[in-house]
């Protein structure tokens, strides 16, 4: 028996194409930067959703454009996979962006911060701790 099922095999399949096809064949300057993150297949094939991340986007109006160009392009990536695939239906493409590589860099500096915090904060109490600990303190004078 097949450890996973055949939408995650296709899945897996075109992600791999599809990075090729963009990188390879496509020649919009908007596309730029392309990086294929996760392709999910729906149980019967027929729809994809594909979410990619470009590293030359900036905003969500450039987002935006990236989309729209990548989703009239869909008709493209699809006959360009269905020539050279030998798979019976090739999905509908829908493109997605995905913010979790820019999310993942916004938590790791939100975690960075709070360990400072900490360190910052066990040190106070340390210096704390140490002023009032009387088997630190130096007799005065005898």
């Amino acid at each position: 028996m097949k450890e996973y099922g055949r939408d995650l095999r296709v899945a897996d399949h075109l992600r791999r194409e599809l990075a090729s096809i963009i990188r390879s064949e496509m020649r919009d300057p908007r596309v730029g930067m392309l990086s294929v993150t996760d392709v999910r297949v729906s149980r019967d094939l027929m729809n994809a959703k594909i979410y990619v991340a470009s590293f030359g986007v900036d905003n969500k109006e450039e987002r935006k454009a990236l989309l729209a160009v990548l989703n009239k392009a869909s008709g493209f990536l699809r006959s360009s996979i269905a020539r050279d695939s030998t798979m019976r239906v090739t999905p509908h493409f829908r493109f997605y962006y995905d913010e979790l590589i820019e999310e993942g860099a916004k938590l790791e500096s939100l975690i960075n911060k709070a360990v400072e915090s900490d360190r910052q904060i066990q040190g106070a109490v340390d210096q704390v701790s140490e002023q009032q600990d009387p088997k630190k303190q130096v007799p005065e004078e005898l």
